[in-house]
């Protein structure tokens, strides 16, 4: 991660740089959160759309966060491997719903959460300051924007 060739450019401000290692934490604990109310959707959802998009976000999350896991080790940063509160809770509230319930509940989620993780992947690809995760989140960022497109056609169902 300290490659002397991927300094952050001196002509942004402050408010542009973006913490390369902090994004990092924050996808793995993203997906390891995913992969859970994936699990979740699969056990509670009532409609078959949300048990396939949940094994679809199971399945393509734990592909992208042993990635990403590989990827940080090579640059010495250690992610995350368990659930954080914050992303616990998020897994505590989706769990304690079921059926119709759970799958209104899960989409929206699914939808906010796809929004805002394609912005910080967006945003990581631009203007991260180290060019492998640039690179990374650049790789990525085409399926995260699938997820979203797929959340927001099952809110439409």
């Amino acid at each position: 991660m300290n490659d002397p060739n991927s300094r952050p450019d001196q002509n942004r401000s402050d408010t542009q740089r973006i913490d390369d290692r902090k994004f990092l934490e924050d996808a793995a604990l993203g997906g390891l959160t995913e992969i859970a109310v994936g699990k979740l959707a699969v056990e509670k959802g009532a409609s078959d759309a949300v048990k396939q998009f949940g094994q679809k976000m199971i399945d393509d999350h734990i592909k992208s966060n042993d990635e990403l896991k590989r990827f940080a080790a090579s640059g010495g940063v250690t992610v995350p491997d368990t659930l954080d509160s914050r992303h616990q809770s998020r897994v505590d509230k989706l769990a304690k719903l079921s059926g119709a319930e759970f799958d209104k509940a899960y989409i929206k989620d699914q939808q906010k959460y796809h929004q805002q993780n394609a912005k910080e992947f967006k945003q990581e690809a631009e203007n991260g300051s180290v060019a492998q995760v640039k690179d990374f989140a650049a790789k990525a960022l085409p399926a995260v924007q699938q997820h979203l497109e797929l959340a927001k056609d099952l809110n439409k169902k």
